[in-house]
């Protein structure tokens, strides 16, 4: 069997499946364009989800399982060449410390104005004030999963409430409240920070919009670590200008890179970042166990114990 690797980032390293897998013949690519000489005799690509494109997957007729290292394969239905016999898993349950950390860089920076300390660093003014605490604030996640309970149970150690948002969920660790969707504007009300992380499909599309935005409380931020389409971008700009809420911590959105007269560039209440939510120095070392289980189950017929299975 013959398995091709698709990586540019780093997110993965070839040599590590070679050690378990010393019978398969293991290509390794650093773009598209580099991996479509391997790809016609390969039945498994491992790929970051948004790295596969209908090119690579017309030029696989053997392809039968995308080992995908994101959680996030949304970008998959988009691929016209996806076969619907293609067996897909992908890398949730991995990006927790990660994406909590991220969560707190911005809650924390957001709140205690690090851009204007920044700033007056770079002015050399020395200037203070009052310095907002996290203890006793209420925190709504949008969306719970594997990462959302990991930025609850962080939330908790910082003694703050958390309020979680969700229609699969009545309860998870971490969580001193879960209410429906249909119950969102009422816990958008209650939100000091509201935290996105909702997978993006057509219930969830704009899902944080305009009557979201004036539920929110003036001293509230809005962070978005899921996709960029969950929010309603044009309703958060003007919620944002006009000061309805305090500020926003964006490290996705719903154009990227995002073009160059977005007005969120110049936004002194906005923290943004590119896109680097999910990722981490040890992704490698986070993401390999779980894709050598998958293939070993794959290779070996036991479908039914793979993980993470998307399709």
């Amino acid at each position: 069997m013959q398995i091709l690797i698709v990586e540019r980032e780093d997110h993965f390293k070839a040599q590590d499946l070679r050690a378990r897998f010393r019978e398969l013949t293991i290509h390794d690519a650093r773009s598209v364009a580099e991996a479509l000489p391997h790809a016609g005799d390969c039945e498994v690509l491992i790929a970051l989800a948004h790295e596969v494109t209908d090119e690579l997957l017309a030029a696989m007729p053997k392809l039968r399982y995308i080992a995908a290292l994101s959680t996030g394969v949304d970008h998959l239905w988009t691929c016209k060449n996806l076969r619907p016999d293609i067996r897909i898993t992908n890398g949730r349950g991995i990006h927790g410390p990660q994406m909590a950390e991220m969560a707190f860089l911005y809650m924390i920076g957001l709140s205690r104005d690090y851009r204007r300390m920044e700033e007056n660093q770079r002015g050399h003014i020395w200037k203070r004030w009052a310095q907002p605490v996290l203890v006793g604030k209420t925190v709504v996640i949008v969306g719970i999963g594997a990462i959302s309970e990991a930025v609850a149970l962080r939330c908790k150690a910082f003694d703050m409430r958390v309020v979680g948002v969700s229609n699969a969920r009545k309860e998870s660790p971490g969580f001193d409240l879960i209410v429906p969707r249909a119950r969102l504007i009422e816990a958008a009300a209650m939100a000091d920070y509201l935290i996105v992380l909702a997978p993006l499909d057509e219930t969830t599309r704009h899902m944080i919009n305009a009557p979201v935005f004036a539920a929110m409380k003036p001293s509230s931020f809005i962070i978005n670590l899921a996709r960029g389409d969950v929010i309603d971008e044009p309703a958060m700009i003007g919620a944002l200008q006009s000061c309805a809420i305090a500020g926003a911590g964006l490290d996705v959105f719903s154009v990227e890179p995002l073009p160059q007269d977005n007005p969120l560039w110049d936004m002194p209440n906005v923290m943004m970042s590119p896109r680097v939510g999910g990722m981490s120095d040890i992704y490698a070392d986070q993401v390999l166990p779980v894709v050598a289980h998958n293939l070993r189950a794959f290779i070996e017929g036991r479908a039914e114990d793979m993980r993470n299975i998307v399709k």
